[in-house]
């Protein structure tokens, strides 16, 4: 009988090895890592302790070979060794892993060797959020960005050519041929202007002008392109996480999927640390929170009175008395909706029959804190 396959696919043996989250101990060897590779080219740290710098650079790369090599049985093991290899997830650990052995290995001077050190800095990129998803942006608007990069490509070839037509005479040196031409094109364009190439012709700096003013413009459809598609991209997220948390709290179990893709539009999510503040006595209420996960403390008159996962406060400020009746406080760290003011009342107006019932709850904790 054949051994039984530790993971059903490749997808979930990335999952479980080198698709998982960048840990901490990855996180403090990258740093450690780094940290004592840049030391080990100021000379003055060199001479004084290089037997602890290269006995810290040598740790974190026993570190990374080690993860590598568990990572890589688990591979063997899965029967998907190649693939593994060949991952995202595999190359990075790879080159963390090999880079300096095989620059040693080569001949490289110990020293420079090192340098490849840089490589651990990869190994984060992964357990970064926004990269990744600046990653997913990058791929939906390949399109658009290759477009801005020809029109890119067009501006600076048209000003280079024209650039060298009135200037090559006056200016021999600099402006002799269209590739001397496109140093200043590139400098220009990018609006940085270093200064060493110049026209000095009318024209010529009319040309520059226009350049100048492309720049600006190509640039600026890139930013345009990146911002929009990563906002939208961050909007997506944060949606999928709202929903997730809103399909939990059993208030709203009742709503049809249209109605909590409603509500989850209105809702934000913040995570609170155990024993934060959230609500003070006496303050004006312009919000109601619904608890995702975790525990809530109300201090009462008297009592202190505790609510957990899927309940509602803050009510009682928008449906009638503005001001807050209670102090309100973490017991755990704690996931909440909230939901302002404005959006309440809209919520109001869609949902007569789910205002119903936070009135109707409202009502009841107010006859039972007078109790």
């Amino acid at each position: 009988m054949s051994k039984p396959l530790l993971f059903p696919n490749l997808a979930s043996f990335l999952t479980a090895t080198a698709g998982r989250q960048t840990t901490r101990a990855d996180y403090a060897a990258v740093v450690i890592g780094t940290g004592a590779m840049v030391l080990l080219t100021v000379d003055a740290a060199y001479d004084a302790a290089a037997g602890a710098i290269c006995g810290v650079l040598w740790a974190c790369l026993a570190f990374f070979v080690l993860q590598w090599g568990v990572r890589v049985h688990w591979a063997q093991q899965a029967r998907y060794t190649l693939s593994y290899l060949c991952s995202e997830g595999g190359v990075l650990d790879t080159a963390s892993a090999l880079g300096v052995p095989f620059a040693l290995a080569l001949g490289v001077e110990q020293r420079s060797a090192w340098l490849f050190a840089v490589l651990w800095l990869v190994k984060v990129i992964p357990g970064i959020p926004g990269l990744q998803r600046l990653r997913r942006v990058l791929v939906m608007e390949a399109r658009p960005l290759l477009s801005v990069f020809v029109l890119f490509l067009l501006v600076l070839f048209l000003g280079s050519v024209a650039e060298y037509t009135l200037e090559h005479e006056a200016q021999p040196a600099t402006f002799g041929s269209v590739p001397q031409t496109l140093w200043w094109a590139v400098v220009t364009l990018t609006t940085t202007g270093y200064g060493d190439v110049v026209p000095v012709t009318p024209l010529g700096r009319v040309i520059a002008a226009m350049v100048m003013i492309s720049g600006l413009g190509v640039f600026g459809l890139w930013t345009g392109i990146l911002a929009t598609s990563f906002a939208a991209e961050t909007r997506r997220d944060n949606f999928l996480k709202t929903w997730e948390s809103v399909s939990k709290v059993p208030f709203f179990a009742t709503l049809g999927p249209s109605a909590i893709a409603d509500v989850t539009h209105m809702l934000r999510t913040i995570d609170l640390l155990p024993r934060t503040t959230i609500i003070r006595k006496g303050q004006p209420g312009d919000c109601m929170y619904f608890i995702a996960s975790g525990e809530v403390e109300v201090d009462l008159p008297g009592k202190k009175v505790r609510l957990g996962e899927g309940a509602f406060f803050g009510e009682m400020a928008l449906l009638g008395n503005n001001l807050r009746s209670a102090n309100i406080s973490t017991t755990k760290l704690s996931k909440l909706l909230v939901l302002d003011l404005v959006d309440f009342r809209l919520l109001m107006a869609r949902h007569p029959d789910l205002v119903q019932s936070i009135d109707a709850e409202a009502k009841r904790r107010a006859l039972e804190n007078t109790t």
